[in-house]
């Protein structure tokens, strides 16, 4: 059995038989339309071999019973690319995320991301507040780049998971792909081989988007002051064992964002939605569907 075929949804759904491509700027756009209703996109985490479907595949059964899932793949991950730019990279990723709704014909959506998924989720909030309704994200920076810091965030530098990753990047090897994965995922039983083979198989086999990634860059920009000025509802999740953006992060974006609310999980790192999918659907699902009122 290949990787990829492990990797299937818990009703059999397959990555290839829900993926689709449009051009939104001159770039290929990779991403997964699956079940009916309400949209939702899904923004997924960042990292070497990173894409739409590894980070939600185990939560899309429970959302697109009632919900019209668009998971997209980021710029230069997945299928997504190439693409060389020199810009904000959260900017970047919320403008082809709205080009590709246009492209689809999604007018306002609720918008669910994790870790740089997560960055991109509020930047497309507050770019876009007309085209967003809920906001759910978590295990992200406020500031863009590595290295980047300002006076909202708490957090070590570098970070163990940063540095898991340039090692992986320095030497693609599948010894440094499961430590790697091992510092962003709590649970170590859940690194399986076949999970490494899905995730390097991944990061190696577009050596175009390699290429276009090698050549671009993010400039730095402090998201605070947008996200301080944030309408929409947001719900914060994040994992108490995150290695790579630490648990303080969230208790500041809880602070600075007026209309937030703030979920903690145990025995979890960076990769929540695929270490915890049901919990991580639980509430998620009853944040977007609306808390029942008081009765009288």
């Amino acid at each position: 059995m290949s990787s990829r075929a492990a990797f299937v949804t818990s009703d059999g759904l397959t990555e290839e038989s829900a993926g689709r491509t449009v051009v939104v700027d001159g770039t290929p756009m990779h991403y997964h339309d699956i079940g009916e209703g309400e949209p939702i996109l899904f923004l997924h985490s960042y990292g070497p071999g990173s894409n739409a479907w590894i980070t939600w595949h185990k939560v899309v059964p429970y959302f697109a019973a009632r919900y019209r899932c668009i998971l997209m793949d980021l710029v230069n991950y997945g299928g997504s690319g190439p693409r060389v730019f020199r810009e904000q990279i959260h900017g970047l990723h919320a403008r082809q995320a709205k080009g590709l709704l246009d492209a689809i014909g999604i007018d306002r959506v609720d918008v669910v991301g994790n870790s740089q998924g997560g960055q991109t989720a509020f930047a497309f909030a507050y770019t876009y507040p007309e085209r967003t309704k809920k906001l759910v994200w978590g295990a992200g920076h406020v500031g863009t780049n590595r290295g980047y810091r300002n006076e909202y965030l708490m957090a070590i530098e570098p970070e163990e998971g940063l540095r898991a990753t340039l090692e992986v990047i320095e030497d693609p090897s599948e010894r440094n792909f499961e430590r790697y994965l091992k510092v962003h995922i709590d649970d170590p039983a859940l690194v399986t081989p076949e999970l490494v083979d899905y995730v390097r198989d991944t990061y190696l086999s577009r050596p175009d988007i390699l290429a276009a990634s090698a050549e671009s860059y993010s400039t730095p920009h402090d998201h605070a002051p947008e996200m301080a000025e944030l309408e929409a509802e947001t719900l914060i999740v994040w994992g108490r064992n995150d290695r790579m953006c630490t648990f303080e992060i969230g208790i500041n974006a809880l602070n600075l964002t007026r209309h937030s609310r703030l979920v903690v999980l145990r025995d979890t790192g960076h990769w929540v939605p695929f270490e915890k999918p049901a919990e991580y659907a639980a509430h998620v699902l009853s944040f977007l569907d609306g808390y029942p009122k008081q009765p009288s």
